[in-house]
């Protein structure tokens, strides 16, 4: 039988592909960052850990068949509960705020407050208008993973420790304080900030 998905070359196809496989992989709790990256590039912008393993490139049909095999081994990616592009401005935070409540199910401070703080953060060191993808989502042992991705490949958030008397510095503490754990993902046009949470109790 012929393979229903031939192989592609269209720079959609290859991001749909990529983003099946990351949020298949995100399933079973397995985050690989170099996805959808050339060597070169990724090499020059991403520190390696030790005990590096690359697991090296594949095409679009063997990266389907591997998606494929990961949705059917019993621990499938849970459902997507938001996937939202917007700009990046002050005044739609309350709007966000309401909209990531509605789609988790319940009030969830944790989420809003992660995900209202990963915009702002755009917004103080990307530029107000910037266009975010934020998409919210449940993975393995039921955490709930937010991700807000820009367009800006440089400007990559640090954590810094404010004092009683600064006005800023304060969102990626928060983050820090309530997330299981947050981290970066740099791609060729832009760059995902990401942090895991405990699941909220929904209704």
């Amino acid at each position: 039988m012929p393979d229903r998905h031939p192989p592609t070359r269209t720079a959609a196809d290859l991001d749909g592909c990529v983003e099946d496989l990351r949020a298949a992989l995100a399933g079973h709790d397995i985050t690989l960052p170099s996805l959808r990256l050339d060597l070169p590039t990724f090499a020059g912008a991403y520190a390696l850990p030790v005990g590096l393993v690359a697991l090296g490139n594949c095409n679009t049909v063997t990266a389907r068949k591997l998606t494929a095999v990961l949705k059917e081994s019993g621990r499938a990616p849970n459902p997507l509960l938001l996937d939202l592009d917007l700009l990046a401005v002050p005044m739609a935070m309350p709007s966000l705020r309401l909209t990531v409540r509605r789609h988790v199910g319940a009030p969830c401070a944790d989420v809003e407050l992660c995900v209202t703080e990963l915009v702002a953060n755009v917004i103080r060191h990307v530029g107000e208008g910037a266009p975010v993808r934020v998409r919210v989502f449940r993975v393995f042992d039921g955490r709930i993973r937010v991700e807000v991705t820009d367009p800006n490949t440089r400007a990559l958030p640090v954590l810094l420790h404010a004092t009683g008397d600064d006005e800023a510095g304060r969102g990626l503490a928060l983050l820090d304080a309530v997330a299981l754990r947050w981290g970066v993902e740099q791609g060729e046009t832009g760059k995902t900030v990401w942090c895991e949470l405990d699941e909220c109790v929904v209704a």
